[in-house]
């Protein structure tokens, strides 16, 4: 009698703890029953009584990324590996019709696939030289739109497509290497040529500028001011205290004369001092 209690005792022990689960953060779960079938709420995170008889099958609901090779073909035949991430999760509020149409393996069965197909497909449109350096992040995004486009309705949600390194065989990557470096150079050259013409256009508009302004100004020397800045230069010779000038009649018509005598006093003490010696 004692020996049934105990083994009823167990018996119930394990039937309780065969009733529960406990979901994990961040996790999402869907439940199946043999009665039943797959039921359509969720479980959410924490601890859950369950009938001893179903099977829960949970899903990672948290962002995740997967790294992936891929060997594609470029438009001219190459073959070229892409080393790829996907970044990708389950839509939480879809998960009973991503069980019951794909399962917990949707990975494998439907994005792995549909990765590899979209890369083939833009892949062949670019040149190996593009894909390698000028055109990389239009590549990702044709990937990414092209995945999306087909993901429509699966219950399945990625947020981006990393081309992480191109590997093209050595002679082929060393050569448009060699072309870049090229590049380089010729723009910076370019650059130099540039920035010289502006500077020789810059020094033919100051010229031009310059040019007119003495035009400008010659229109405006008249022979009316020309005596008149005659007039002011003499009357301030005339006001200097240490001035001996001697102003001589040109003509009719003609600007006066300014003879300095300091000028001549000076050679003659030179002359005359030439002549002492």
């Amino acid at each position: 009698m004692k020996n049934s209690l105990l083994m009823a005792v167990m018996g119930c022990v394990v039937f309780s703890l065969s009733a529960c689960t406990t979901v994990k953060s961040g996790m999402g779960a869907i439940e199946w029953t043999p009665g039943s079938g797959t039921l359509k709420e969720p479980i959410g995170e924490g601890f859950h009584i369950v009938s001893p008889f179903s099977e829960i099958y949970q899903y990672d609901l948290r962002e995740q990324e997967h790294q992936e090779s891929l060997d594609v073909l470029a438009n001219n035949g190459l073959s070229i590996i892409l080393d790829t991430s996907i970044l990708y999760k389950p839509v939480d509020s879809e998960l009973y019709l991503l069980q019951t149409e794909i399962g917990p393996d949707y990975y494998r069965i439907l994005l792995g696939p549909l990765l590899r197909s979209g890369a083939r497909k833009v892949v062949g449109r670019y040149s190996p030289e593009e894909i390698y350096s000028t055109k990389r992040e239009e590549v990702e995004r044709e990937i990414f739109a092209e995945v999306n486009r087909k993901l429509q309705s699966k219950h399945v949600q990625v947020d981006g497509i990393l081309i992480r390194d191109v590997h093209l065989p050595k002679v082929v990557q060393e050569a448009i290497e060699l072309k870049l470096q090229q590049e380089q150079k010729a723009l910076a050259m370019q650059f130099v040529l540039d920035k010289e013409k502006k500077e020789a256009e810059r020094k033919k508009i100051e010229a031009a500028g310059i040019a007119d302004y003495q035009q400008l100004i010659g229109k405006g020397l008249t022979d009316a001011l020309l005596q008149w800045k005659q007039i002011e230069a003499i009357e301030k010779l005339a006001q200097s205290p240490n001035s001996k000038t001697i102003v001589l009649d040109a003509g009719k018509g003609n600007l006066p004369l300014i003879l300095d005598t300091k000028t001549f006093e000076t050679e003659s003490q030179l002359n005359g001092s030439g002549k002492t010696r």
